[in-house]
């Protein structure tokens, strides 16, 4: 873990330590997701949350798709014939 001081500036501004941004990846132009919990203050490049989420919830996904096409493959359900033929 690394901990560094850094000042806020007269418009609410923070840089990022060099050390920091090579370790996280951040560089120039990246967008950065910030949580706020109470008073602490998470920063996270958005391009890291984007891929936890979508590991984190790929199980959910494969067990969704799953579901929908047991449903959607029903030949018995005449609904589903009714809206194919709209």
């Amino acid at each position: 873990m690394l901990v560094k001081t850094v000042k806020v500036s007269e418009k609410g501004q923070i840089a990022i330590p060099i050390e920091m941004r090579e370790e996280t990846g951040i560089v120039q132009g990246d967008d950065l997701l910030l949580i706020q919990e109470g008073k602490k203050i998470l920063i996270e490049p958005s391009k890291n949350t984007a891929r936890h989420v979508k590991e984190d919830f790929s199980d959910l996904l494969k067990i969704s798709e799953k579901s929908v096409m047991k449903v959607w493959n029903n030949k018995s359900d005449e609904i589903w014939d009714e809206y194919i033929k709209q």
